[in-house]
């Protein structure tokens, strides 16, 4: 029996060592270890495709009563599909869900000198569905700079998706504040540098205090440390979405749209004002509108009972026979 107590002490002694060594060598292995647990929460599994010249991962629940409606996800400007994870825990069980990474950002390929705006990756996203889910149009949900990509491939690609969803959407003109006005400007108001700026980044995009994540240390330093190298992606990007000639191309486009939609936004939006919601609603007259109180940027992490809830009405929703 002692000699067992003395293995078995030994093997967690090691197992310490070996995550502390770990997390030495890759900070941000606290972080992959927090979206592992709620990745495995949601029911979701991991997989790989190659779709449009690229490698994408994505995560996928496919536990759905055959012949449930498929759920794309697209994640918005320095997201992953890890912002969808919340939202896919109240859906699971309904519907098959596919949530990638877009191309050139969380473990998707990316590759030097390529286009990742607004144009280009809705092209991509139109060629993961036909890879993902041959013959059968899906319900498309896109938040932030996704929700731009979401409503240009509705737009130009209507056999594809059967309706969409748009999230705190880029893509229009909305009312001025200050993060649109430093995109204007040239900077990069999500940029993160050190400690200072990470929080301030959390504090833009969450609006109640009890959904702000925690990043302990050193999970910040690595998770600083990855930003910092991404950097100069995260500025070309931003340059196509936020000042190039296709920044508003998404709600000039949505008028395209004859699908079922959902047009949901949060009150307290400092990122996408609030204000989008009705733009993009006179471009898409047939579309449901919500607007949620106590939350910030990230609905979909702020609200996911809320949003999922709203999702389930748009799924819902009749198709009219065009």
């Amino acid at each position: 029996m002692a000699s067992r107590a003395k293995v078995a002490a030994a093997t967690l002694v090691a197992a310490v060592v070996g995550v502390g060594l770990g997390v030495a060598y890759d900070p941000y292995l606290l972080v992959r270890a927090q979206f592992e647990r709620q990745r495995l929460n949601a029911g979701l599994a991991e997989g790989e495709v190659s779709a449009s010249g690229h490698r994408w991962t994505y995560s996928v629940a496919n536990g759905a009563p055959r012949g449930a409606p498929t759920i794309v996800m697209i994640h918005g400007f320095t997201g992953s599909k890890e912002n969808w994870y919340p939202l896919a825990d109240q859906l699971r069980g309904r519907y098959r869900l596919l949530i990638p990474d877009l191309p050139g950002w969380g473990e998707s390929e990316r590759k030097a000198d390529t286009d990742y705006g607004f144009v280009a990756q809705s092209e991509r996203v139109a060629d993961f569905i036909r890879k993902m889910s041959p013959n059968k149009p899906v319900v498309l949900l896109g938040h932030s700079m996704g929700g731009g990509i979401a409503a240009l491939v509705a737009a130009r690609h209507p056999e594809l998706v059967a309706k969409v969803g748009l999230l705190n959407a880029a893509g229009v003109r909305f009312k001025d504040n200050q993060f649109g006005l430093d995109v204007l400007a040239g900077k990069n108001p999500f940029g993160v540098d050190d400690a200072a700026s990470l929080q301030r980044y959390i504090d833009t995009v969450f609006h109640r205090q009890a959904a702000k994540p925690w990043i302990p240390w050193p999970a910040s330093r690595g998770l600083i440390a990855m930003r910092k190298r991404d950097a100069a992606f995260e500025q070309a990007v931003l340059e196509r979405i936020g000042r190039s000639d296709e920044a508003l191309l998404p709600g000039e486009e949505a008028t395209r749209i004859r699908q079922p939609a959902l047009l949901l936004w949060c009150r307290q939006d400092v990122v996408i004002d609030s204000s989008a919601l009705d733009l993009y609603a006179q471009r898409i007259p047939q579309a449901r509108k919500v607007l949620l109180d106590e939350c910030g940027h990230m609905s979909l992490m702020e609200r996911p009972q809320q949003v999922a809830d709203a999702v389930k009405d748009l799924v819902a929703a009749s198709t009219p026979t065009r």
